[in-house]
């Protein structure tokens, strides 16, 4: 499948934050690879995690909190983020405007909470 259709809305929603799936096992257009929409909310505090794969964000609009092990910064409108596997961090958005990102991460790729609970991101599904 070459060209996938985005949902007419977000596929998930955590808190202050949606995700849209857009190419995504699940909806049987991709194998290596998953690509969602991410929007954070005015005011969305960011949830410590880590990964076991690199994750990569674009920054689509707005200006995001990133904190990537212990480091805080900001990333404006364009700004690519690279999240390192095995490494903590977290992305909020502390202003009067929503956030919207596109992330990839590899396909398997799971998210590890403070805890040590693994979890699979099921917009990544």
């Amino acid at each position: 499948m070459s060209v996938v259709q985005a949902p007419s809305a977000p596929t998930h929603t955590l808190g202050g934050t949606t995700f849209t799936s857009l190419a995504t096992p699940s909806r049987g257009s991709t194998t290596d690879n998953s690509l969602w929409r991410v929007q954070l909310a005015p005011g969305t505090t960011p949830t410590p995690h880590s990964l076991t794969r690199e994750e990569i964000f674009l920054v689509l609009r707005g200006t995001a909190d990133v904190t990537i092990d212990g480091v805080q910064e900001t990333a404006l409108t364009g700004s690519a983020i690279v999240v390192p596997s095995g490494v903590p961090f977290g992305l909020g958005n502390d202003g009067d405007e929503p956030v919207e990102l596109l992330c990839c991460l590899p396909v398997g790729g799971q998210a590890q909470l403070g805890d040590g609970t693994l979890l699979t991101p099921p917009w990544a599904q």
